[in-house]
């Protein structure tokens, strides 16, 4: 059933109703859907800088019952924190040592949006698209910045073991999407997978071990994060269509005295509004997804044998 599904969310004419998509910010319309998670504790000072995050006692925080181990985090970032890394995606993230799609060298500015090419990067232990096996010898240092986002979410989930050793940023158009598929390429299947969305929404169709099962779909937003964990690790999962979000955009409104350690003047970008401003054309027409994963066991120091 998941290819089924897939295939009515995909379509152009007619466009798929969204009355059976999930949708956390219509809570009373879902809560038989899922279970709240509460955390505990806060973010002092130190942990927030350089994620953009808001307080944790503000998330909301949601495992959905029909798939165990699914978890949603409606938006915990402030705006100055989905500029933060949106910049990071394509000013820094597509260049060597990490790998994109592109033969050529990518530059923003120069790109109409209809004509951008870039697809993918990847950064750390590098995906390895036709093997699905990671090699220890094809990998870059982790961006310490992205390393500590993962972290800081992972710990307040009760994952205080997970090492982010890998990741792929994929880019979305209007027309992009992502087929039916499970991530199983990493050693570690306990560990959780986290997948952060900037810019446009999408529909997120998760299933199950069976393809022949009928999947959820799920609206995600700017800022929202999905961890997939224990059994939904292995579920058949995919975007079958990116929508345009016509509320007021997630990113819009920045504060300058929000604390944040900057990695390579970042913040100048963020602030400046001539700067800014081909992001935020992106982020109008596209949509920006950070997924990262832990590759090795907890005992592992590496891949190689011995």
């Amino acid at each position: 059933m998941f290819k089924e599904y897939f295939k009515y969310y995909k379509s152009r004419k007619p466009p798929p109703s969204l009355k059976d998509v999930m949708d956390f910010e219509d809570i009373p319309k879902w809560y038989l859907s899922f279970k709240v998670k509460e955390i505990s504790g806060s973010l002092g000072v130190s942990d927030r800088l350089n994620n953009g995050l808001k307080d944790p006692n503000t998330w909301k925080i949601y495992e959905l019952i029909d798939h165990p181990g699914l978890i949603f985090i409606e938006n915990p970032f402030t705006a100055l924190g989905q500029r933060y890394w949106t910049v990071r995606c394509l000013r820094d993230f597509p260049f060597p040592p990490n790998k994109t799609n592109l033969k050529e060298k990518f530059d923003l500015k120069v790109y109409d949006q209809l004509e951008l090419k870039l697809r993918w990067t990847t950064l750390g232990y590098h995906h390895n698209w036709d093997t699905k096996v990671y090699s220890e010898d094809d990998k870059s240092e982790f961006p310490e910045d992205l390393a500590g986002l993962s972290e800081i979410i992972a710990k307040k989930l009760g994952y205080n073991k997970f090492k982010p050793e890998a990741a792929i940023v994929n880019y979305y158009y209007f027309n992009s999407t992502l087929s039916g598929h499970t991530d199983h390429s990493e050693q570690n299947l306990e560990a959780p997978l986290f997948s952060f969305s900037f810019g446009q929404s999408a529909i997120f169709l998760i299933g199950t071990e069976s393809f022949d099962d009928k999947p959820t779909p799920i609206l995600l937003r700017s800022g929202d994060i999905v961890i997939m964990t224990k059994t939904s690790h292995l579920s058949y999962h995919g975007v079958p269509k990116i929508l345009e979000d016509k509320g007021y955009p997630k990113w819009g409104d920045v504060d300058s005295t929000e604390d944040f350690d900057d990695y390579n003047n970042v913040l100048g970008t963020c602030f400046d509004g001539n700067l800014w401003m081909p992001y935020e054309k992106f982020l109008r027409n596209s949509r920006i997804n950070m997924n990262v994963r832990q590759v090795l066991n907890d005992t592992q120091q590496s891949l190689s044998p011995g």
